[in-house]
């Protein structure tokens, strides 16, 4: 089985934070809700196609330069909010698992199932499953800027399901976003998790009717 990172096993909880405490040092008035309002334009726009094909995963220098040039669109609010959102959110280190990324894996394990994730992101993501005590819990990592793909090319997929040994139609992609929806071009089954969820409860339980 394989997973998305991003908005599926972990998520940035702190960006409307981030841009309220930026933004009372910057003498500028907001409130949470206007930075959360704020944030959430911002990573939508982020997740768009028109985004996503600018390469921005391929490398840490890429990923700099395209997300802070979009983060530019907050500097008419607060001015030099992109260079903080981009070193204070964007950073995978700063970033946390769902509360129940870890018993999901840990199910999926029990099953017997090599567990896999691959990601669009241009850092290794080991050291964050560490951080978190999931190393463990993972048996490879698949990242675009090692590749040299992005999702939803299907070569990132093939790549990811040889790390694990395993044949593309015995496999299952879970994740969060359409560019997931790609491991089917690979020949696998994806399965796109609900947008809508309750707060840090990503909703994964719904991995495991999928394997029934």
């Amino acid at each position: 089985m394989l997973f998305d990172w991003g908005d599926t096993l972990f998520h940035a909880p702190h960006a409307p934070e981030v841009i309220l405490s930026f933004a009372a040092r910057s003498g500028v008035p907001m409130s949470i809700g206007l930075a959360r309002a704020l944030w959430d334009e911002l990573w939508a726009a982020g997740k768009t196609p028109e985004e996503i094909a600018k390469g921005r995963d391929l490398s840490p220098e890429a990923h700099r330069r395209v997300w802070t040039a979009l983060f530019t669109r907050a500097d008419r609010v607060v001015p030099d909010l992109s260079r903080e959102l981009y070193e204070r959110v964007m950073d995978p280190h700063s970033w946390v698992p769902y509360t129940d990324t870890g018993p999901t894996l840990r199910a999926v394990r029990d099953r017997g199932l090599r567990v896999g994730v691959v990601s669009n992101v241009p850092a290794d993501l080991r050291p964050v499953f560490a951080k978190h005590g999931l190393e463990g819990l993972v048996d490879s990592f698949t990242h675009s800027f090692e590749v040299g793909a992005e999702k939803p090319d299907p070569a990132i997929f093939l790549a990811a399901a040889k790390s694990l040994g395993v044949a593309p139609n015995e496999t299952l992609m879970v994740g969060d976003h359409a560019v997931d929806a790609g491991a089917e071009r690979a020949g696998m089954r994806a399965f796109i998790l609900p947008a809508e969820f309750d707060g840090d409860v990503r909703g994964l339980d719904r991995v495991l009717s999928q394997l029934s």
